[in-house]
């Protein structure tokens, strides 16, 4: 968008001591829930923090990624340093390796004068990539010798440069599948994916809606200067009956407008603007039709839950089916399933 910077904006840099407690507070005011899923996450999170190999945190869309890399960044020992964040999938391509690495000035068209790259900016602290895998292939290629070595080349420049930086990274995709396709390099698949984290969809820890949709509304509250709300039992119903699809992000956009426009501070059902829920068919379709959806639709949660109870094993869930491992593969395929975020780490 005109006037502003793809850059991402680095965090505060207030002193140590207080950015451990910011920190601490972070975890416990801004990753809410207290699900079986996010906890096993928070608490692997927690341990992640203390070392300083790479990350990948993999999730749908909306679930918090940035949010717990920054939870990562203010617990570790980085914390007095900076944290920047990029999103890779906002930088046009053919300036992608400038803005991680930097430029010389006359590097390229427009490059009028020389300007320090991301990781530079990033020096003692962390560096987020979101939408890791959006990076061109050149781009990888350069990212990878960076994280084995630590060393750099300013673009259209011939000196080396170093840097003490760690990698946080993230995707709403399946990094593995893609490196399996040639699509993401598979090497720097396995650099990044030293210690991951992989975020549950709040769909599947409806639990947690009531905490968050109270964090939600005690936070707009407070920007806004109106009242704190609550919900209402038909009000949390209709929430609850949802599927959010944007997971925590949704729910976030969803409060706010029904704060903003809510003429009680108790929030009834009418004050949730969300899609009715679907209606059955008033004509029931043809047999073959009716036959193949549902055939479709178990297939689909047969998969997913042989993922899910296998954290991820293709192969393990292959074998559970009866399958060999590449008709089972070709099921994960046809529906699309993000296998990586059923993977756990041991």
């Amino acid at each position: 968008m005109p006037g502003q910077s793809i850059r991402g904006a680095p965090m505060s840099t207030a002193p140590g001591a207080a950015k451990q407690a910011a920190s601490t507070d972070r975890i416990a005011s801004v990753v809410v829930g207290h699900s079986a899923a996010l906890t096993r996450e928070v608490d692997k999170l927690k341990r992640y923090a203390q070392c300083d190999a790479g990350v990948l945190i993999v999730g749908e869309t909306g679930t918090g990624k940035e949010v717990f890399a920054q939870a990562i960044h203010y617990v570790s020992p980085r914390a007095s340093g900076p944290m920047v964040a990029v999103n890779c999938g906002a930088v046009p391509a053919e300036l992608m390796e400038a803005e991680l690495f930097g430029h010389v000035r006359g590097a390229y068209t427009n490059a009028h004068a020389a300007r320090a790259g991301l990781i530079s900016e990033a020096e003692h602290g962390t560096l987020f990539l979101d939408d890791v895998d959006c990076l061109t292939l050149p781009a990888q290629a350069k990212l990878l010798r960076f994280l084995e070595e630590r060393e750099y080349r300013v673009v259209g420049s011939n000196s080396v440069q170093h840097a003490d930086v760690r990698i946080v990274a993230a995707s709403n995709r399946d990094l593995g599948e893609m490196a399996c396709r040639s699509a993401f390099r598979q090497d720097l698949y396995y650099r990044l994916n030293v210690l991951a984290l992989c975020l549950p969809p709040l769909r599947e820890r409806a639990e947690d809606i009531p905490p968050l949709a109270r964090h939600f509304l005690k936070q707009f509250a407070s920007r806004y200067g109106r009242p704190d709300c609550t919900l209402a039992p038909s009000a949390l119903d209709r929430l609850l009956a949802h599927n959010w699809p944007g997971n925590v992000r949704e729910l976030g956009h969803v409060l706010e407008r029904a704060t903003l426009l809510a003429s009680s501070q108790l929030l009834e059902a009418e004050d949730i603007d969300l899609p009715a829920p679907a209606t059955p068919l008033a004509c029931p379709q043809d047999f073959q039709s009716q036959k193949t959806r549902l055939v479709q639709k178990f297939e689909r949660s047969y998969v997913e839950g042989l993922l899910r109870s296998t954290h991820g094993n293709i192969a393990e869930a292959a074998r559970q089916a009866g399958k060999n491992r590449r008709a089972f593969f070709e099921l994960i395929r046809k529906y699309q399933i993000p296998a990586a975020l059923y993977r756990v780490e041991p």
